[in-house]
């Protein structure tokens, strides 16, 4: 191989006018088993012959060098962006119109088609499955609330204060199918609790999304078993931000039979809702809505209009604690959720096994 480069090189610059068919002692020798012409060296491996008006030719090397560059570039920019995940599959989803998965664990719903952004219908078509409803046993009575599956394993993102103190816990799918559950992790001063089904695999993920970019005005919908009501979905927007909403940390402060459920007590501005919270509170920044929620919501998903999560509904007012006849209980439309990148920043703590 390296004498028929050697050969190709004196043919190609051996000609000194650098036009036509190389003549007399710069011809090309004609069978390969003729010797290079000692006369006329191949030039130097490490530098580039140049031409009569002396501009330095590419070798073979250096074209090789440049043709490979942007096939590297673009194999360095598919594994960063496969790395970026879910916000880069549903930004390229936005761009191309194509239906795009959204990774928060093995298996996935789909992300609301960009054609059907907005829309009601394809949103709980798409979420429903990855939010169950929540049965916590306690000491004194029940507990009923909504939680968001994120791992096809059975991982569930709930409220705490739907499963503090709870002897026995189980979760039921929108299916249908009933798992037991057991607490892997709390944090009451964020109001969040990581639970894990026994004997689930394959379950439906929720695409955790970005509450960094919600704004006041935008369209969510509400999915979670208000009154045990299983997979029930409501819509409105996002009525504020940032609010501070604080909520009791003992796990016995309104708990029973009708508490611990979506009546969670709360203080918003001053005031007390659905009861008392007690001497021991947190406050967290909550995303405030219109959309209705109703006891049995808390723990449940804030969906925006692409079926990205961006929240966890938490507490609602309800007239019923003004009043002890509980046909006035029911949303008003003053409903908060923790923002899910709260619940994020969270996750490791709570695998860790914290019990805050």
């Amino acid at each position: 191989m390296t004498e028929s480069m050697r050969r190709s090189d004196e043919y190609e610059y051996g000609n000194p006018t650098g036009h036509g068919s190389p003549q007399g002692p710069y011809a090309q020798q004609p069978s390969h088993s003729a010797p290079v012409n000692p006369a006329w060296p191949p030039p130097p491996s490490y530098e580039p012959p140049a031409d009569p008006a002396g501009t330095p030719q590419p070798g073979p090397a250096a074209h090789k060098k440049r043709t490979r560059g942007p096939v590297a570039l673009l194999a360095a920019v598919a594994i960063v962006a496969a790395a970026v995940g879910g916000g880069t599959a549903y930004a390229f989803q936005e761009l191309t119109g194509k239906d795009t998965a959204a990774s928060a664990g093995t298996t996935t719903t789909a992300v609301v088609p960009t054609s059907k952004r907005g829309d009601v219908a394809a949103i709980a078509a798409a979420v429903s499955p990855s939010v169950v409803e929540v049965q916590a046993s306690l000491a004194n009575g029940s507990s009923t609330g909504s939680g968001v599956i994120i791992t096809s394993g059975g991982e569930i993102v709930t409220n705490n204060h739907v499963i503090s103190g709870a002897s026995s816990i189980k979760v039921r799918t929108s299916d249908g199918t009933t798992y037991p559950a057991e607490v892997v992790g709390t944090d009451s001063s964020k109001d969040l609790a990581l639970v894990r089904l026994k004997g689930a695999s394959g379950l439906k993920t929720a695409s955790l999304g970005d509450s960094s970019g919600v704004q006041v005005g935008d369209t969510v919908v509400a999915i979670g078993s208000p009154e045990g009501l299983t997979g029930t979905v409501t819509s409105g927007i996002v009525s504020a931000l940032d609010r501070d909403v604080t909520v009791s940390t003992d796990e016995n402060q309104g708990q029973g039979q009708d508490g611990g459920d979506g009546q969670w007590p709360f203080q918003f501005g001053g005031r007390q809702f659905n009861g008392d919270t007690g001497s021991s509170t947190t406050t967290y920044k909550a995303i405030q809505t219109d959309a209705s929620l109703n006891p049995g919501n808390s723990g449940g998903a804030l969906i925006d209009a692409s079926g990205h999560v961006i929240g966890i509904n938490s507490a609602m007012y309800s007239s019923s604690s003004q009043s002890s006849s509980s046909s006035d209980a029911g949303s008003i439309g003053l409903g908060f959720a923790i923002p899910v990148n709260t619940v994020k920043s969270d996750l490791a703590k709570l695998r860790a096994g914290s019990t805050s």
